[in-house]
Order: structure tokens, then C-alpha cells, then sequence
């Protein structure tokens, strides 16, 4: 909310009327865009050092008030007991006129020819809009541009390509101990000129870390075809699995299927395991090993992404392989000894 600044019935000499008018001009100017405002408080007598900060309503008392009103209905200060310099005092009287008021205290009815002049040929012209002239009127306070330029349309936005999507195989034993993978491709890219393409080759060069899990992406930005209209596309790889002839992978472990004869399934047995380094170690089971049942050694399995010092497990799983027919013989015998 505006404020104004005290205001008090003490007197001046005619230059300080001059001073007054002049302060109370630039104070209000730069105070409200109304110039009706500038008609509020028409004070009788507000003190010079007040005149800066006009707009302090809080500091008013009854008393001061009271000398305001006087002085818009034409009493003002008791004649001449508070005289000033020259012992001459000064009083206003409102004539009913708003308009006149408002010229007698800027000097005009247009109180921004101080700052902006007068249009040619517009000196002397009685101007009922003080903000006239002003380029647009009121109205170009919200539309004057104020020296920042506004392109008068905004270019295209270019949008960016959906990503190219390329598999990545790699064979587990690429994954146990880490590979480097060089992968060309071909793409278009922009001449100097900006208009014109050409076809380029590049080489791109991944580091593919021990213990990568499948599915694992490998992003390089805007490798894409690339033209006047569009943001390359961002080329993405994507690791799989090449099938390997011995394993099966489990994550970070590796499963090793070990096929062995009912006899041995029943009879006990010792399994050579290989591993992935090329290494074997043998295995040696001793109770009966039923179909499909699986047994770990702990660390020979693949590195694990986050702590490669680390292995996960590799798995013996035992697929039991059946004889075809059995000799009357031996389903004798195998009937005196195998439980029923």
C-alpha cells in the first residue's frame, strides 16, 4: 500500500513554494502512473525535507490532518502567524477545479514535459491525458519493449533421432577375464557448408569390463545419421551372450551339466569339471545322485560386475542317463539288491 510522509501546517516563502512544487512533482512521478492520484493530498504546507519520501500515511496525528483539510477547503494555516523568511506565509485554497489544482502544482496539466518535453507541435495544447505522451499512451508501459528485442519468430527446435540399437556378443570366456570390442559403422554427417552430407566411416571402440551381466548397454550420443533438420540419434550396444558349447550362465554363476550312467548315479563317481580358464578339477561323489540334482564349488564362476575380485559359484547339475534295456540277468540280480 502507498504511504505518505507527514505532513505539517508550518509556512513558506515563495521559494520554498517553487521547491516544493518542483519536489513534489518528481516524488509523485515516480511514485504512481495515476496522475488522479497526484489530487489525493494537495497538502497547504508539507516541510522541504518531507517532500522524498510522500508516501507515509502511518505518521499522520488528528491534528496534522486537521490543518489538511483546511487547507483543501480553503482555510490553510491562520493567516500569517507562522510566516516564513520574509515573514510572508503561504496558504492554498481549493477552487472546486481538480484539473486547475493539478496544473497549479506541476505547472501544466502534463507533469512529464519536465522530464520527456512536449511532441512537436503540441506546446500550449491543453492535453487531458498527462500520459499521452508516452509512444502508446498508458498502455505502453506494458507494451514498450524497453530496449530488449524479441525475434519475431522463434526457430524450429531440432529433436533429437530414437536411439540405434546394435547386440553386442560376447562369449563367456570374453566376460571371465574382459575383452576390448571394435565395432565399425557407417553414418552421415554434415559438410562445412550445413546443407550437404557425406557418408563417413568410424571406428568405435568398447571396453567390455570382467563380470558384465547380459543386457548390460553401451552408449555413444548422437553417432547417428545426422542432417540439417535433426539431433543425432545416440547409438547404443547392447551385450548378449554368445551360446557356448560346454556352459550355461546364471548371472554372475555358470552352469556346468554333467551327464553320468545310472551306475554311477547310484554307485558313487568322480567328475572332471572344466572351468572357464581351462582348468579341471575333479569332483568326487560318493551317495547316490538322483536326476536333475545340482552341487556348487564356491568362487569358479564369473567375475562380479560391481567387485570383480570376486567369482560367483560354478553349479554341476547331473542329468542321469538310463540304459535302454536291461539283460534278465542282471534285473535278477538287481532285484535281490535294490530296495523295494
Amino acid at each position: 500500500m502507498s504511504r505518505l510522509g507527514k505532513l505539517d501546517a508550518t509556512t513558506h516563502t515563495p521559494a520554498h513554494t517553487e521547491d516544493f512544487r518542483m519536489g513534489y512533482r518528481v516524488s509523485s512521478t515516480w511514485h504512481t502512473p495515476l496522475p488522479s492520484l497526484f489530487l489525493l493530498v494537495p497538502a497547504p504546507s508539507p516541510s522541504l525535507h518531507q517532500l522524498w519520501n510522500p508516501l507515509e500515511l502511518r505518521g499522520l496525528t488528528s491534528a496534522t490532518w486537521s490543518e489538511v483539510l483546511k487547507g483543501l477547503k480553503g482555510g490553510g494555516p491562520s493567516g500569517g502567524s507562522s510566516g516564513g523568511a520574509n515573514g510572508t506565509s503561504f496558504s492554498y485554497t481549493f477552487h472546486g477545479d481538480p484539473h486547475a489544482m493539478f496544473a497549479e502544482f506541476f505547472g501544466g496539466r502534463n507533469p512529464f514535459d519536465t522530464f520527456f518535453g512536449q511532441r512537436n507541435g503540441e506546446e500550449g495544447m491543453d492535453i487531458d491525458d498527462p500520459f499521452s505522451s508516452f509512444p502508446m499512451g498508458m498502455g505502453g508501459f506494458t507494451n514498450m519493449n524497453f530496449g530488449r528485442s524479441r525475434p519475431a519468430q522463434e526457430p524450429t527446435r531440432k529433436k533429437q533421432d530414437p536411439p540405434v540399437t546394435h547386440d553386442l556378443r560376447v562369449s563367456l570366456e570374453e566376460i571371465y577375464s574382459g575383452c576390448t570390442k571394435k565395432m565399425k559403422i557407417s553414418h552421415k554427417r554434415l559438410n562445412p557448408d550445413g546443407k550437404s552430407i557425406r557418408n563417413e566411416d568410424k571406428i568405435l571402440t568398447i571396453e567390455v569390463k570382467r563380470g558384465w551381466k547380459e543386457g548390460t548397454k553401451i552408449t555413444f550420443p548422437k553417432e547417428g545419421d545426422q542432417t540439417s533438420n535433426n539431433i543425432p540419434a545416440d547409438i547404443v550396444f547392447v551385450l548378449k551372450d554368445k551360446p557356448h558349447n560346454i556352459f550355461k550362465r546364471d548371472g554372475s554363476d555358470v552352469i556346468y551339466p554333467a551327464r553320468i550312467s545310472l551306475r554311477e548315479a547310484l554307485c558313487g563317481c568322480t567328475v572332471n569339471v572344466p572351468t572357464l580358464d581351462g582348468r579341471s578339477i575333479p569332483v568326487v561323489f560318493k551317495d547316490v545322485i538322483r536326476p536333475g540334482m545340482r552341487r556348487k564349488v564356491p568362487g569358479e564362476g564369473l567375475p562380479l560386475p560391481k567387485t570383480p575380485e570376486k567369482r560367483g559359484d560354478l553349479i554341476i547339475e547331473f542329468e542321469v542317463i538310463f540304459p535302454e534295456r536291461i539283460p534278465q540277468t542282471s534285473r535278477t540280480v538287481l532285484e535281490q539288491v535294490l530296495p523295494i
